[in-house]
């Protein structure tokens, strides 16, 4: 708060963990330049909807109950219009609320003071601005005494805003001496250590930090005090900018008891979790692992189940269509609990899009059933069709086969701040040779976040037990069928991911083809992102329990463990289903 008040610097970066006080500090800068320094103020949000809340539940009540500020700002209630949700008035200047995805908001007035919360969930642009960091920035330039502030827990290296801007500033960290010997110190997640019963067992309770020199160990009231004397110390050069990076250690509000179980929670959970840790708890970057499986292991784990049918865990069907100069590939995934995947058919469809039989047939697809273990005939919840290659002639099949089931996607190269699907966005579409404003709905997607997933997914181990249950596997274990060939398996592991370095000397990662043909690889992104569409990142277990109700699943196995098939024959008669959720 020291350096957005010195006039020297003219944007303050502040890269951190949860829990720090940064948002805190973005609010007492905007009392104080209401206050006492009155001028026109943006604050932006991620998203409009987290401007109204930010609005409401933190500058409102700080507003209401802080002395000096009573009486600034006009009553909410009056209707002369000085205080609305996303805009304030107050003597000498006032303060607009935005969310990143609106340009409107970000391009409507001058600023001189622009504070930037959570940078690195901003989508890639706003709308099609461009990048709303650098969109917000040119509405201070008419101000000599501008201030900008940046602040965010970073995401992954190489596409995080926050690290970027990080890296341009001094990069100030907080040293920290230590009460026993005075040595200073940067606090490390890697001193912070804890006991182990006579078992092995953790014990999360006794975690305390231990100094870097002497090894005396630090319990929290320590910690604390140890903090309260620590001072900043830049290892940059200043050139205008204040950076400054903490994590969850230093915070007041934290135990080590506590961050040390939520560690041992996330090394139990994998790399997803492990990447929240690292992010939300030491305010650093997470490097995706960017090495190609070898296609050669997943040979040897392919799986045996009858080629057209969804095996039990399998609740829904998603495919992904590549639209190629001469062919569509299409291959269709099953979906079940924690996103495992099974691979069910691949189809190849000769002709191209200029050839009006080859969409016939991927119409035809549409309504293919697929039977499920249990016997029920199973349809495709949502197909996902690149628009890459001849545009026009995808956006008219999706809107002449309807966009409930069929969703065209643009694939973007980075890894979204915010979400790896945008959208759907109304763009113009050609039918019958004449142009149809908004005619088409598009649905953007980071395919490099999908990517890193897939390949994640694949280096997963499946359980040693035998025989394989769907329950045993880990979260997100991709399933590959016996009848798959090494084509398929090398284009899936096509693509590796390589940090490259810009014009100005910044890393950023990249994905780089190792072979031509890469259509699978696409496929499963585009089926993913299908999932994603329908919704099923964010189903509660109460929907996981109605979509497998629809299969007879739980009765099925209580049927098998009796000896008994009524209830497998009782699922054969069902009709075709279809969930109500899935559009």
């Amino acid at each position: 708060m020291d350096a957005i008040s010195d006039p020297a610097a003219e944007s303050v970066v502040i890269m951190s963990s949860s829990q720090i006080g940064k948002s805190e500090s973005i609010l007492n800068m905007v009392g104080y330049h209401i206050d006492h320094d009155p001028a026109p103020i943006m604050v932006v949000m991620p998203t409009e909807r987290d401007a109204e809340t930010w609005s409401k539940d933190r500058f409102s009540p700080m507003a209401r109950d802080t002395p000096c500020l009573q009486g600034k700002i006009a009553d909410p209630r009056s209707r002369d219009g000085n205080n609305k949700i996303l805009h304030k008035r107050f003597p000498g200047g006032h303060l607009t609320i935005v969310g990143a995805n609106a340009p409107s908001g970000l391009a409507s007035r001058p600023i001189r003071l622009l504070l930037c919360d959570e940078v690195d969930r901003y989508p890639f642009s706003a709308g099609a601005e461009g990048d709303p960091v650098n969109l917000a920035k040119k509405r201070t330039v008419t101000f000599w005494n501008r201030k900008i502030v940046l602040v965010s827990t970073p995401t992954n290296k190489g596409a995080s805003r926050i690290e970027a801007a990080f890296e341009e500033s001094d990069q100030r960290r907080f040293w920290v001496p230590c009460p026993t010997c005075g040595h200073k110190q940067i606090l490390t997640w890697g001193q912070v250590k804890w006991d182990k019963d006579e078992n092995g067992g953790h014990r999360p309770e006794t975690a305390s930090y231990h100094c870097a020199d002497c090894d005396a160990p630090w319990k929290d009231e320590t910690r604390w005090g140890a903090i309260s004397k620590g001072r900043w110390i830049a290892e940059a050069p200043f050139d205008g900018t204040a950076g400054f990076h903490l994590n969850e250690i230093y915070s007041p509000w934290v135990r080590l008891e506590a961050m040390a179980k939520a560690f041992l929670s996330a090394r139990a959970g994998g790399d997803e979790t492990m990447k929240t840790f690292v992010n939300t708890s030491l305010g650093e970057t997470w490097m995706e692992s960017g090495e190609a499986p070898d296609w050669q292991r997943l040979q040897g784990l392919r799986e045996d189940w009858r080629a057209g049918t969804v095996p039990a865990g399998g609740l829904f069907l998603t495919a992904g269509a590549d639209v190629q100069k001469d062919r569509i590939e299409v291959d269709v995934w099953a979906w079940g609990r924690g996103l495992q995947s099974w691979l069910i058919d691949h189809i190849v469809i000769e002709g191209g899009p200029g050839d009006q039989a080859c969409w016939q047939k991927l119409t035809d697809l549409l309504g293919r059933t697929w039977a499920h273990a249990s016997g029920t005939p199973m349809t495709i919840a949502r197909l996902a069709i690149d628009t890459g290659y001849e545009t026009a002639a995808v956006y008219a099949w999706a809107r002449q086969v309807g966009f409930g089931q069929v969703a065209p996607v643009k694939g973007l190269e980075g890894f979204n701040r915010a979400s790896p699907v945008t959208g759907p966005t109304f763009v113009d579409a050609t039918i019958a040779g004449k142009r149809l404003r908004r005619g088409a709905r598009l649905w953007t997607i980071a395919t490099s976040t999908f990517k890193a997933e897939t390949y994640r997914f694949l280096r997963l181990d499946p359980p040693e037990t035998s025989p394989r249950d769907e329950e045993k596997f880990p979260p997100g274990f991709l399933h590959l069928p016996g009848w798959v060939d090494a084509e398929w398996l090398k284009q899936l592991t096509a693509e590796q991911l390589v940090t490259v370095k810009n014009k100005r000397g910044f890393a950023k990662l990249e994905w780089q083809k190792l072979r031509e043909r890469n259509e699978a690889l696409d496929c499963r992104v585009y089926a993913r992102a299908a999932t994603w569409i329908l919704g099923a990142d964010r189903w509660s277990d109460a929907r996981w329990e109605e979509l497998a109700a629809q299969f007879a699943v739980s009765e099925a196995k209580g049927a098998a463990s009796a000896g008994g098939t009524q209830s497998v024959r009782k699922a054969q008669v069902r009709r075709v289903a279809r969930s109500t959720y899935m559009g």
